[in-house]
């Protein structure tokens, strides 16, 4: 059933003259020109008015109340959000890069810098580059996302830990701390920023982008035993030359190397394999003082 609003206050018009008159009559009011009816009509007797009722006299007057200049001043309480930094506009952890959704902050790409300060085979060689640091990043969350669309084995903490125990012992910071024991890898891990389970999850996305790589690009890709000989000399025994470390053999990071010259041999058909998935999705990098869009 449909409503009508009805403004409030309305009055019928009907009748509602005579009740006019009616009032002004016991107020004792002129009847105005407009209530006039300009017909012959026979006036009505009027009684004669009654005598006024006497005025109650007023109650005593009571004791004066505080003048209002003289009450305090009402507080202002200025609302609050809860759970709000004390300091407004602090910038906690500044966005890097939003890879369809996903979030790369500034901390991430520090994380990137000291996690690549560990790996003895030179996959992040040369001096320390933010910006390739970032782009490191971006693209690993992009082999990741399209990972998960074609799931294939799954790599588990406990591989990974495994993994990352083979070659704890290889890296040559880790000499000093004598990695080798358990209490020597943590306060080595302590000293880079990391934890054991946490060095483990970057080690597990490390291993899956590692495996997708090898599966979508490595067919027809073949590492010679001379290519892992030669990498080793000429690449490795350098770096461990420079650090004053004692090498190890050949063969204890055969499997590691074996991964390094596998990324160097698809890396021209990842690049563009990885340019068309920045193309299809939505990779924004965001420069220092930027806002995300």
């Amino acid at each position: 059933m449909t409503r009508h609003w009805t403004q409030p206050g309305s009055i019928r018009t009907s009748g509602g003259c005579g009740l006019v008159l009616l009032g002004l009559v016991l107020l004792r009011m002129t009847v105005p020109v407009w209530a006039q009816s300009t017909q012959n009509q026979t006036p009505m007797p009027v009684a004669p008015a009654a005598a006024a009722p006497p005025m109650p006299t007023s109650p005593p007057a009571l004791p004066p109340s505080a003048a209002p200049a003289d009450a305090p001043p009402t507080a202002i309480v200025e609302p609050t959000l809860p759970g709000m930094p004390a300091v407004q506009g602090t910038e906690i952890d500044r966005i890097v890069a939003i890879v369809n959704g996903a979030l790369i902050l500034d901390s991430d790409v520090d994380q990137e810098r000291r996690f690549a300060a560990l790996l003895p085979y030179g996959e992040a060689s040369g001096a320390y580059n933010r910006d390739a640091a970032s782009e490191r990043l971006i693209n690993r969350e992009l082999i990741l996302q399209q990972s998960q669309l074609q799931p294939g084995d799954e790599i588990t903490m406990q591989a990974a830990a495994k993994d990352l125990d083979g070659i704890r012992k290889t890296i040559p910071t880790c000499k000093e701390y004598h990695c080798e024991t358990q209490a020597g890898w943590d306060r080595f891990l302590a000293t880079e920023g990391f934890t054991e389970d946490s060095l483990t999850k970057l080690w597990r996305e490390r291993m899956e982008v590692l495996a997708f790589i090898e599966l979508r690009f490595r067919m027809g890709v073949k590492i010679s035993q001379q290519e892992i000989a030669t990498y080793y000399e000429k690449t490795m025994l350098p770096q461990y030359a420079a650090q004053h470390a004692t090498p190890p053999p050949v063969r204890a990071i055969a499997s590691r190397i074996q991964e390094v010259l596998l990324q160097q041999q698809v890396s021209s058909l990842l690049a563009d394999w990885l340019d068309s998935l920045r193309a299809q999705g939505n990779v924004v990098v965001l420069k220092p003082g930027e806002g995300a869009p």
